[in-house]
């Protein structure tokens, strides 16, 4: 086909026509979107151990178990006392609580929520007896409370028929605190260096020391008081006095300390020794700087605990100390009576006042005893290392001034001199020195 014949062609051919705009749509064409859900509220798991039906278990073994017990006391068997029912109706509530149990739970965990009902239960009374004893002493106690003279006088001037206006326990306050002070000043460093000891000199002699140390643990106070008396007083010739007390009221306290201060030491991270060593420090001094002060709290609850526990004691002072009615303030010489020791010779008479007396002095050594364990508590809270606000705040000072000094000391130095300049760059390029010839000689 020529030329000519392709342009008739094409011009003879219709044109094309362009889109009609009706059928153009009016906007930009979009796709259809789907309808967005809110999202649905974040559903929190529980991490308690109690589940409602554990609850409904309980609650319905107990009263079951109270209904059976109180038919079988009154209509099908002839029981009675108050002990026989508790005893018959906590093994009734056992029964009937592994029964309701088993319908949802296989046999382990049957027995599982049994030995956690049996451990509550123990828990339960141990508490219900000591809040009993503390309740009981207190409300006792509350007769000789509101008189002065009760903490300001002894029982010089007063006999078993006075009553409570006149005497008081203040020979026995004065006599605990210095007891307890020479114990204190013999069984800390003592069993600061024994715990030290098992924990810094591994070896078989530190695991005997060990042994022996918690056998002293479980020591009956009368053996050690059977055993001052025999050694310091039959032996050496020590009269009863404030010392020979003091001696067998650390014989009870230093396996405390030393037990308490070995778990402590236990818990210093073994970085610090190490870091210390690498640092080239000798074992004294890392023992000195590094474990003593990171184990600060808890060695203080470890006295404390010990001191608890000597304050307490009435056997071995019973057997060392001796009875008297005046204030001694030697404990070298002559009896000196503590606060166990008045409570005993105070409840021991028959008369209503002096067993008021009594009640109030082991009142007062019941608050004393609290208010050291909740001293320890409140300390040994800490971890090793954490500071108080108050160490806090000697630190920050601390570093205040040693800022403040830092500033003055460049101060006197005097602004640091400026840099000549920049030193010559080294040039890595491939050019030619002017000096040089042509071919570079």
């Amino acid at each position: 086909m020529t030329t000519d014949a392709m342009n008739a062609a094409g011009a003879t051919a219709p044109a094309a026509s362009p889109p009609d705009p009706a059928r153009r749509p009016a906007g930009p064409t979009t796709l259809p979107t789907r309808t967005e859900r809110p999202p649905a509220a974040e559903r929190r798991r529980t991490t308690s151990t109690v589940r409602v039906t554990d609850v409904y278990a309980v609650t319905g073994a107990a009263a079951a178990s109270l209904s059976l017990t109180w038919l079988f006391f009154t209509r099908l068997a002839p029981f009675s006392g108050a002990l026989g029912f508790v005893v018959l109706a906590y093994l009734l509530f056992l029964a009937l609580y592994a029964l309701l149990v088993s319908f949802d739970e296989d046999g382990p965990a049957v027995r599982d929520r049994i030995a956690s009902v049996i451990v509550h239960s123990l828990a339960v009374l141990l508490l219900t007896a000591l809040s009993f004893v503390v309740v009981y002493t207190l409300w006792s106690g509350r007769k000789a409370f509101p008189h002065a003279n009760f903490f300001t006088q002894d029982m010089t001037k007063a006999g078993p028929l006075d009553p409570l206006t006149a005497g008081g326990m203040r020979h026995a306050m004065i006599g605990t605190l210095i007891q307890i002070a020479i114990a204190l000043t013999l069984t800390v460093p003592a069993g600061l260096l024994c715990a030290v000891f098992l924990n810094e000199v591994p070896g078989r002699y530190a695991r005997f020391v060990r042994t022996v140390v918690e056998a002293m643990t479980a020591l009956p106070s009368i053996v050690a008081g059977l055993f001052v008396y025999a050694t310091v007083i039959l032996a050496l010739g020590v009269p009863l006095s404030g010392l020979a007390a003091s001696l067998a009221i650390s014989v009870m306290m230093l396996p405390i300390i030393i037990r308490a201060a070995d778990v402590v030491i236990r818990l210093v991270p073994g970085t610090l020794r190490e870091a210390s060593y690498a640092l080239g420090s000798p074992r004294w001094r890392t023992v000195w700087h590094v474990v003593l002060p990171t184990a600060r709290s808890g060695l203080t609850t470890a006295v404390i605990l010990g001191t608890a526990r000597g304050v307490g004691e009435t056997s071995p002072v019973l057997l060392t100390a001796g009875v008297t009615a005046v204030t001694n303030l030697n404990p070298f010489s002559g009896p000196m009576v503590s606060l166990p020791l008045a409570t005993f010779e105070f409840v021991k008479s028959p008369q209503p006042a002096m067993v008021s007396r009594g009640f109030g002095t082991a009142a007062a050594l019941l608050v004393l005893v609290l208010v050291l364990f909740v001293t320890a508590r409140v300390i040994g809270g800490r971890g090793p290392g954490e500071l108080t606000r108050r160490a806090t705040h000697r630190r920050v000072l601390a570093s205040r001034r040693d800022r403040k000094r830092f500033a003055e000391r460049a101060a006197l130095r005097g602004p640091a001199p400026a840099p000549a300049g920049p030193a010559p760059a080294l040039s890595t390029s491939p050019e030619r020195d002017p000096a040089q010839g042509v071919d570079g000689s």
